[in-house]
């Protein structure tokens, strides 16, 4: 997921500028070549039950205004949680912290597949085209995206600016762990609003079905999270607005 893009590899490399463009950055496109290969792993999965469902109930549904948002800006936030958890899965030196990292990282590049999966079955861009997390309002919640932090590379609540991103570059040992916990743990919280919305409003079954699960995994881990930074000494920055 071209000659200007910057891939996140085994070895956790991270591109120099992760958000330089805040629509299509760098570490988005390279990233989603690996959501690719996912979701065409997926794609006869999924699409072999769309087609069960249609046999079985006639039609399948029509996705609506959230289902496909909600797959297109959740994917550009989930790949931000992967640039983070790869880098410090390499990184770190607690075997606690490059667990967790792996665990991100390997979820979220999982749903990410599926998301696209369903975006390419439904005809749509992978990506949002226009304004950041616009159908919430479509939903029924406010679209927070409007006004979040002053810094113009950081799309949606709870990402991190460029300038977090290369100080979580770096950091190393207890400051990296302490950090990459704080970065994450915002970042799960300003993914929230969004998977409740898509709980709220979505028409398809299977888009209602994985922002459930993504709410419930994620305030789980945000609750390991805080433990973890307690037990460091710390605390979780300010939660996004």
């Amino acid at each position: 997921m071209t000659s200007n893009e910057q891939s996140v590899s085994s070895e956790g490399t991270l591109p120099a500028e992760p958000l330089a463009d805040a629509r299509h950055p760098r570490w988005l496109m390279a990233l989603l070549a690996v959501g690719a290969l996912l979701a065409a792993t997926l794609l006869g999965a999924t699409g072999g039950l769309l087609l069960a469902d249609t046999q079985d109930d006639g039609p399948a549904e029509t996705p609506n205004a959230v289902d496909v948002g909600f797959a297109q800006d959740m994917t550009v936030h989930h790949l931000q949680g992967v640039t983070m958890a790869s880098w410090v899965r390499d990184h770190s030196r607690d075997p606690a912290i490059r667990q967790l990292a792996f665990d991100i990282e390997s979820g979220q590049t999982e749903q990410v597949g599926r998301m696209q999966g369903w975006l390419g079955l439904w005809s749509r861009a992978s990506l949002p085209s226009g304004e950041h997390m616009g159908w919430m309002s479509d939903a029924g919640h406010a679209n927070h995206a409007k006004g979040t932090p002053d810094d113009a590379s950081r799309p949606m609540p709870g990402m991190a600016t460029t300038k977090e991103l290369s100080r979580l570059r770096s950091l190393s040992g207890t400051e990296l762990d302490v950090y990459f916990l704080q970065l994450m743990i915002r970042h799960h919280q300003g993914g929230g609003p969004m998977m409740r919305a898509a709980k709220d409003k979505a028409a398809m079954g299977e888009v209602l079905n994985l922002a459930e699960k993504m709410l419930t995994a994620q305030t789980a881990e945000i609750e390991a999270m805080t433990a973890m930074l307690t037990v460091r000494d710390a605390e979780p920055l300010p939660a996004p607005l």
